[in-house]
């Protein structure tokens, strides 16, 4: 019997795969609610980032040292750089001066 209920069968695919269609939903649903979040996602590197410049500079560190580690250098841009450094626990771990000067440091390396 390969149609018991009189169904037709499932064209192209087995009756004990997977329906594939849930994944699709959600990911649906989740652009739906928020179709421009991809605007302002950040990156997990980033936020690796952002703690070890804090965990470094509190630790004594000048900014502009920190942002020259191949750490930073390996996994953020400098246009990267330059957002990371908007994020607020960058902002209220480094002193205004050094943000200054980091800034003008990585506009001249190209950021």
């Amino acid at each position: 019997m390969e149609n018991p209920l009189c169904e037709p069968a499932a064209f192209g695919r087995g009756l004990h795969e997977g329906d594939y269609t849930i994944g699709l939903v959600v990911e649906w649903r989740a652009f739906v609610r928020n179709p421009f979040s991809f605007l302002f996602a950040r990156s997990t590197a980033e936020e690796r980032v952002a703690e070890y410049v804090v965990r470094e500079h509190r630790g004594g560190r000048a900014l502009n040292d920190i942002l020259q580690d191949n750490y930073v250098q390996n996994r953020l841009s400098p246009q990267q750089q330059m957002r990371m450094l908007e994020r607020p626990e960058i902002v209220d771990a480094v002193s205004h001066d050094d943000l200054e000067q980091a800034h003008i440091y990585l506009q001249s390396v190209g950021g």
